[in-house]
């Protein structure tokens, strides 16, 4: 990113100041900056003392194996009893952990006394199914409470579990099963998706004739959908109301090694082969509840927190089964997507739960935007207080529309940078503290080391750019990758030596916050020049026709990459105006300058998404450059290339 368009970025110098009263109120201060960085090691020993232990830890950090890090070694703990059963000692086993809302309609809520039987009878169930500590336990589920409770079960147990993401293949299923050596499945006859049932346990089924998953014992099946036309293995396949249920609802926790393994969470590779990503018990459980209680200025006695992830990815893991759970939270887990039954879904929960605190990503922020601002206008919002955002850079003018519409101008955004393999968040603002800049997540949390540097491991001057990188080691951060040391160490700490390498480009600006840009790869070179798909993302989804854009670079002779554009028309905008490419590409042009004017944009009605939500950039790529299409099976909507691709030939485009 240029100087000159970083500029334009912050042209109107749009900066928030916290409320007032958040801001005198605020669970963290600016001092936690000063005590962090007098003594690093000094501040996470003080987090820790945030959780119960059997075994108070002595030693915080042991760096001397770098970069294989050991926090609070010498600690004993368990997770679940952490997110359940001290609550309910304390006093607090009335109050609401999770209010379900499931996506036909029905809801339940679930008391910290329902979560602690619950979990234990899970526990007791898991243990009658041969299950012991350190075994792992693969989770295949849709976002019903049974999910939460069996991640905790197996939390207790000290037995890793793996979570799939219930909208992966059966081939994606069985890689991870076979990755992890899980002895036992828990999973479910089916979620509703767009108020219908979606079958789950045919690709369990399915996964299991796979090579290399020859030791799973069992299958533990949820009723939720009730389809009456289920297979089933006799002596492999087991009803969770059946065993479930008859279970004693006591079981008494173990503490385990602040270093026992909590779980495995596969994430891409650019191998092909899925990274299993190892977080282990102690350090992690404490980063997430402190970033929990410090970046969404967490009150548990009034606060109602709505993350709506999906538990099959690490934002699931860490900010609705363990960050909330452990600090006491009460928490809304919704089962099915915004726009069912109707486009105002979302907030109509917000309203029936009083939500305070909304953590989502800007993708959905954005399709919101498509449909319109009466949407959520129509529904009461007044008690959100603090919003956030996750999972990518947020361009500055959907950043500005969560402010207006659902924020009422007044709740702080809170623009979270992490990973899969950070575990916890990273980089944010704080909400009773920091002057928030539309698109920007500003800076290190209190505690964290993190900077960009340049090809040579500079650190490079405010309003230039480079490379993010993490340069102390932090509680939350992976261990390893399950199974391979070594590629741990190509994949993050070969690059810039002694650093985590994030593998996302950053631009600090002329106060030194950082803004994100997105992947490197994502980073397009056009004539010798460096220019990030989220910079004309951005520029594109500020033009007044445009709801969402997706932008890749394609091979061209002349200047290395074309930039190429797929955008989706707001409202009355037509895709038959003539005049429409060229508007958008002197637009862009005069937001970033000539050398980033997109050589072709192509109007489209969909982007292909996968069902997490994440544009699929590298199919668009397929595209642009007239290549055969990859695997296109983690997609919702698999036809929207066909739609894509069929308009290609006669794509608009301009030299």
């Amino acid at each position: 990113m240029s100087n000159e368009s970083l500029a334009n970025l912050l042209k109107e110098d749009r900066r928030f100041a916290p409320p007032a009263e958040l801001a005198a109120n605020a669970n963290v201060t600016a001092a936690a900056y000063e005590q962090a960085a007098a003594d690093r090691l000094g501040f996470w020993a003080e987090q820790a003392k945030r959780l119960s232990w059997e075994t108070a830890p002595t030693e915080t950090l042991d760096w001397s194996n770098a970069p294989f890090a050991k926090w609070f070694a010498d600690g004993k703990l368990n997770v679940a009893y952490n997110c359940v059963d001290r609550h309910v000692e304390n006093g607090l086993g009335d109050r609401v952990a999770i209010h379900f809302e499931g996506e036909t309609g029905d809801s339940r809520s679930l008391t910290y006394a329902d979560l602690q039987r619950e979990v234990s009878k899970a526990a007791n169930a898991l243990i009658e199914l041969g299950v012991r500590t350190g075994d792992r336990v693969a989770v295949y589920m849709p976002m019903i409470p049974e999910t939460v409770i069996a991640m905790l079960a197996c939390a207790r147990l000290g037995a890793p579990h793996s979570v799939v993401f219930g909208g992966f293949s059966a081939d994606a299923l069985a890689t991870r099963i076979q990755d992890a050596d899980a002895r036992v499945v828990i999973t479910a006859d089916g979620g509703y998706r767009r108020g219908k049932p979606s079958a789950l346990k045919p690709a369990v089924d399915e996964a299991l004739t796979k090579p290399g998953t020859e030791n799973v014992r069992n299958v533990l099946v949820v009723r939720r959908t009730g389809q009456e036309d289920v297979a089933w293995t006799e002596g492999r396949d087991v009803w969770w109301h059946e065993v479930v249920e008859r279970q004693s609802d006591r079981h008494t926790p173990e503490a385990f090694d602040a270093e026992h393994p909590l779980f495995i969470l596969y994430t891409s590779g650019t191998t092909g082969k899925p990274k299993g990503i190892l977080h282990t018990t102690g350090g992690y459980l404490t980063q997430v509840a402190y970033t929990h209680h410090a970046v969404f200025d967490l009150k548990p006695e009034t606060d109602v927190f709505w993350c709506t992830a999906d538990v099959g990815w690490v934002t699931g893991h860490s900010y609705i089964a363990y960050g909330p759970l452990a600090n006491g939270a009460t928490e809304v887990l919704y089962e099915g997507t915004p726009d069912t039954p109707h486009q105002g879904r979302w907030w109509e929960i917000v309203q029936k739960y009083g939500v305070t605190i909304l953590y989502t990503a800007p993708t959905a922020i954005r399709a919101c935007m498509k449909w319109g601002d009466d949407i959520p206008a129509k529904f009461d919002l007044s008690s959100l207080r603090v919003l956030g955002s996750v999972g990518e850079p947020i361009n500055p003018e959907a950043w500005m529309w969560y402010r207006k519409h659902i924020g009422a101008d007044a709740a702080p955004i809170v623009d979270t940078w992490w990973q899969t393999e950070t575990g916890a968040m990273m980089l944010s603002p704080l909400p009773g503290v920091t002057t928030t800049k539309p698109g920007s997540a500003q800076v290190p949390l209190p505690g964290i080391a993190a900077t960009v540097v340049d090809d040579d491991a500079h650190e490079v001057p405010d309003g230039a750019g480079g490379y993010l990188v993490l340069t102390e080691p932090w509680p939350s951060m992976l261990r390893t990758i399950w199974g391979d040391d070594q590629r741990y160490l190509d994949t993050y700490w070969s690059r810039f030596e002694g650093k985590y390498f994030a593998g996302d480009g950053a631009k600090k600006d002329e106060d030194g916050d950082i803004w994100l840009l997105g992947r490197v790869d994502d980073v397009m070179l056009v004539s010798g020049h460096n220019i990030s798909t989220t910079e004309v993302e951005s520029a594109l989804v500020s033009h007044p026709k445009v709801a969402e854009a997706a932008v890749v670079g394609a091979t061209d002779p002349q200047t290395t990459q074309a930039i190429c554009a797929f955008v989706i028309l707001r409202g009355t905008a037509s895709a038959d105006d003539e005049g429409l490419v060229a508007e958008l590409r002197a637009h862009v042009a005069q937001q970033l300058g000539p050398i980033a004017k997109p050589k072709r944009i192509m109007p489209v009605a969909e982007l292909p998404k996968t069902r997490s939500g994440k544009i699929m950039r590298r199919l668009l790529r397929d595209v642009a450059e007239n290549r055969d299409l990859g695997d296109v099976s983690t997609l919702t909507d698999s036809s929207v290339m066909d739609l894509i691709q069929a308009k290609l030939p006669g794509a608009a485009s301009e030299d």
